[in-house]
């Protein structure tokens, strides 16, 4: 989400002032975000509260949602390298190289254990990034239970993308994400290394954030490059449904993962720049037949030339279509069905996985509510998750798999978080 130029990206005092370029973390340090509104608590306040309490005895574990469908969960990570390009960040980098998780309805999960949130070295990365203490959180786990068999039975599954915000990992929605599994869908998570604020790699080396300061050109550039992550992403699942493993070291795929992959119904979604990145996706590629967009402005050839399939905005409180440029251009443009749906009382982040962890971080790290909630709004979590959930499952159900349950024809007493705008 952007503010016009004028706004100092690293005022901390300022509670308007937030930009894509600006990463999510456990509590918001170091003036970075996911286009977060900074709280008005000073940088200096904020890091003396994060150092205030003593490192526990024990780390305080943080927690996940379960997700709510029939499914168990299945992961496997792999590493890809498209030859076709090199590193636009990176200039000694030969080639693009990428971390996915594919995640998956399991068969079994007997004998696969828990794959944590960030693997062990991006944790400790993330957390030096965040400036948050070493030893105080453990890195909560997934449901995920890793290389365990796909589940066949009942034939292949819808294939979801997601790409996260500007310095977010593959992992920052994996609330969302789960829960769609669990509900019969394959999503394909996506690390846009260089861009991601770190990115481990299977020989544990985390390649960290080198992308330059936001500008309006950066962040245009920056979308070009995830829109063709993501089509290559996409390539490389054709190449796995058709027997090939494409993971650099060759790990073997998890059995049945083929079978289970149905890329004639292909979706895709992401928060922030992500949800841009979707969009650019979509114009450049017909194989994907719906998209929705999770708070994010809009960049590139998409806000002339609109979408004829199905695309999905929600907002936080304080973004739409009355003061974001990119947004209501698009939106003139859009040929197919559109709607434009609001968590009422959000912020950026709580339609990420911050929604969750947040108010338990703030708990062991003693900080104050007011910062907590310009961080992930006065909504509450439990329920915001719940109408997030449920309303991508609703969308992707009716134009990914064809089932409509006409929960996106009108607004629903059941989930009064969820403001039908557009």
């Amino acid at each position: 989400m952007s503010v016009p130029r004028s706004t100092d990206p690293t005022n901390l005092t300022d509670p308007t002032a937030f930009h894509p370029g600006r990463r999510a973390t456990l509590a918001g340090l170091a003036a970075l975000g996911l286009g977060t509104v900074v709280p008005t608590l000073s940088a200096e306040s904020a890091r003396a509260a994060v150092a205030r309490p003593a490192t526990p005895a024990a780390p305080v574990q943080l927690t996940l949602p379960a997700p709510t469908g029939p499914h168990r969960v299945g992961n496997v990570a792999l590493h890809l390298i498209d030859r076709s390009r090199r590193d636009p960040w990176v200039p000694s980098h030969p080639l693009r190289e990428l971390m996915i998780g594919i995640w998956y309805p399991a068969r079994d999960v007997e004998g696969h254990g828990l794959v944590p949130w960030l693997p062990a070295n991006a944790w400790t990365a993330y957390l030096l990034d965040s400036s948050l203490p070493l030893g105080v959180l453990s890195v909560p786990s997934t449901h995920g239970h890793d290389g365990a068999p796909a589940e066949c039975r009942g034939g292949p599954r819808p294939v979801l993308l997601f790409s996260p915000g500007s310095g977010g990992d593959r992992d920052v929605c994996t609330t969302l994400v789960e829960d769609l599994v669990s509900h019969g869908y394959v999503v394909v998570t996506i690390d846009h290394t260089h861009d991601s604020s770190e990115v481990e790699f299977p020989d544990g080396h985390v390649e960290p954030r080198t992308i330059p300061p936001d500008t309006d050109e950066i962040d245009t550039e920056a979308v070009s490059v995830r829109h063709a992550d993501a089509l290559f992403v996409l390539d490389e699942l054709h190449a796995i449904a058709a027997g090939r493993d494409p993971d650099v070291e060759r790990r073997p795929l998890p059995r049945g993962l083929a079978e289970a992959l149905d890329l004639s119904r292909v979706g895709m979604f992401g928060h922030s720049m992500g949800g841009a990145t979707t969009a650019w996706a979509m114009l450049d590629d017909r194989r994907i037949r719906a998209g929705i967009n999770l708070d994010g402005s809009l960049y590139g050839p998409v806000l002339s030339a609109g979408l004829d399939r199905p695309f999905l905005f929600m907002c936080s409180q304080r973004h739409d279509l009355s003061d974001d440029p990119s947004w209501a251009q698009t939106w003139s443009h859009l040929r197919g069905w559109r709607k434009l749906l609001r968590l009422a009382d959000a912020a950026h982040n709580s339609y990420t996985d911050l929604q969750s962890l947040v108010p338990q971080a703030a708990a062991a790290l003693d900080l104050p509510a007011s910062y907590v909630q310009q961080l992930i709004g006065t909504v509450d979590p439990t329920r915001s998750v719940l109408a997030v959930r449920t309303y991508l499952r609703a969308y992707f159900d009716r134009f990914v798999r064809g089932h409509d349950s006409h929960l996106l024809d009108r607004p629903s007493p059941a989930f009064p978080e969820i403001e039908f705008l557009a």
